[in-house]
């Protein structure tokens, strides 16, 4: 549809050129009639006419190209737009571990956004600098055919100079847009550590770096800009001397009588039309060079491999509830850091299985293979016998709940924030299920009840409470399948036993998976599984593991002389 635009723009643009031919010709028809000629008003009516009629004409058209041309950069930003966040939604939460989020954010917004001129202005005018100035030089050659030559000459001198000065423009484009990427990424983590900042003193030293990567970037531009006013320099420079070679060559030709006035004024008037696309081509170029450096880090993003789909199609049937089953996997991070190797793992239909270890034993990646973070290197991740990536993934998911350590609450109400485990849920089933969380007590003791806005980040909440929405929005999708990842870390006791109720009321009658960090959360579990280096190295009860006096063992003795 974009190219439908840009053809469409074209297509108005170049007879509204036409139309300027035409006007040029009645308007030197007119004060050659008036002025040479001595005719009457009456005699050259109808040419005026004609020329009443083409201003409104061109100005028409001149507003249906602009029109088409921005409908069509809109077209083309929301498509790049939609393909950048499918693309960054395909490579999943690990293609953002290490990346800058303001660098993405400003890939995103700004970098789209500044396609904007490159669509509307300049892809349009590149065409009309080639057929415009050609079909005047047709035109102007049946009249006077030195005057075309001086035009055929003059002409492309504007897109050479263009093309060297732009060699230079566009390096500097691509390290402006850098650092205008590293600017937008530093900038959002000082407003985020704001916080940590005020507390360790040090907001000022920051203030000072942000201001040093601002002055880079503030030089970057001016070198950019002095650029563009080079590159104008020479164009207008290219153009006014074209136009006044023209102007001299038929003024001395009207003086020796080897050309008449009307066919003078004709070429005259052209003269400067011929080099207005060209000289706007050049106005816009920056557009081009700006568009260049601004897609470096789009075409960087979608350049990334996506890893594996899934293009499962089957379903499940949940009658007697899942049976999740590992058999063998192996997952390992970039540079070759092994999370998982030979891991095993069963959770049994309606089973509360708790995955215990040590920091990096790979707890946290069993339950981003579940969630189809990630994808197994190697081994076999079965759900009711079913490959996990032979069923359809939103079939998959719709079964799945996660209640992370830190759960992300969205700009808005809680009501809202709630509705993210069933978009389509009516108001009374948001109120149970944050009742059934424990959380509708303290939801109505808010200002708005549900409709309390609660901010980026959910700032207005303490962490208990954004867990309690968390879980709400759990209970709300009403699933078969719950990945608690150490959901009651970093809470008050208080807090953290009003939590370890809900979540043993919503892990009741399902499957769940609880990754555990603190130990005093697997006291709720069927059964427990340690794991030491990504593999299962114990399974059993609490008191069966703690008679083995093993891994589990060492790490409860730990816990208790910590506490």
């Amino acid at each position: 549809m974009s190219r439908h635009a840009i053809s469409a723009s074209v297509t108005l643009r170049l007879l509204s050129g036409f139309l300027l031919i035409v006007q040029a010709w009645f308007l030197a028809r007119v004060v050659h009639g008036v002025v040479i000629e001595r005719l009457e008003l009456s005699q050259v009516l109808p040419w005026m006419w004609v020329l009443l009629a083409v201003f409104p004409l061109r100005a028409f058209l001149a507003w249906l190209s602009e029109q088409a041309s921005f409908l069509a950069s809109a077209r083309v930003k929301e498509a790049i737009r939609g393909r950048l966040f499918r693309h960054v939604h395909a490579l999943g939460p690990e293609y953002l571990y290490g990346k800058r989020t303001g660098g993405l954010a400003n890939t995103l917004i700004d970098a789209v956004e500044a396609l904007e001129p490159y669509y509307a202005r300049y892809l349009p005018q590149a065409s009309l600098a080639a057929l415009i100035p050609l079909s005047m030089l047709v035109f102007v050659l049946g009249v006077d055919w030195r005057s075309a030559l001086v035009l055929a000459i003059s002409g492309p001198l504007i897109p050479l100079f263009m093309i060297i000065i732009g060699k230079g423009a566009e390096r500097l484009n691509q390290k402006q847009w850098k650092k205008l990427a590293r600017l937008s990424a530093h900038f959002l983590d000082v407003i985020q550590g704001l916080t940590t900042l005020k507390l360790f003193n040090v907001s000022r030293e920051e203030a000072k770096v942000v201001a040093q990567v601002s002055d880079e970037y503030h030089h970057s531009v001016m070198a950019v800009l002095r650029v563009a006013f080079l590159s104008s320099l020479a164009l207008e420079f290219c153009s006014t001397l074209g136009v006044a070679m023209v102007a001299v060559l038929l003024g001395f030709r009207l003086l020796w009588g080897g050309i008449d006035f009307q066919s003078a004024f004709f070429v005259l008037l052209l003269a400067p039309e011929f080099f207005l696309p060209l000289r706007k081509l050049g106005a816009s170029y920056h557009a081009r060079m700006e568009a260049i450096g601004a897609a470096q880090g789009i075409v960087a993003v979608l350049n990334t491999p996506v890893p594996a789909p899934t293009r499962g199609t089957k379903t499940l049937k949940i009658d007697g509830g899942l049976h999740v089953v590992f058999q063998d996997v192996r997952y390992a991070y970039e540079g070759n850091r092994v999370a998982l190797s030979g891991f095993n793992l069963r959770i049994k239909p309606a089973e509360t299985l708790a995955l215990v270890g040590p920091s990096g034993s790979g707890k946290s990646t069993v339950s981003s293979l579940l969630l189809n973070f990630l994808r197994a290197q190697k081994g076999t991740i079965t759900v009711n016998g079913i490959n996990l990536y032979d069923l359809a993934e939103d079939h998959w998911l719709s079964h799945v709940a996660w209640v992370p350590q830190r759960p992300h609450m969205f700009h808005g109400s809680i009501a809202e924030n709630i509705r993210l485990g069933r978009p389509d849920a009516d108001m009374d089933r948001v109120i149970e299920a944050a009742r059934r969380a424990g959380a509708d007590a303290f939801i109505r003791d808010l200002p708005l009840g549900y409709e309390t806005p609660i901010g980026e980040g959910g700032r207005a909440l303490s962490g208990g409470q954004r867990q309690l929405i968390a879980i709400a929005r759990a209970f709300l999708k009403d699933v078969s399948l719950m990945i608690l990842d150490e959901a009651t870390a970093n809470l008050d006791p208080e807090t953290q036993e009003q939590t370890q109720r809900a979540l043993a009321e919503l892990a009741r009658g399902r499957s769940a998976l609880i990754i555990a960090h603190r130990l005093s959360t697997v006291r709720m579990a069927d059964r427990i599984a340690a794991m030491v280096g990504g593999r299962v190295v114990e399974e059993g009860s609490h008191d069966e593991l703690l008679a083995l006096e093993g891994t589990y063992a060492r790490m409860i003795k730990a816990y208790r002389s910590a506490i």
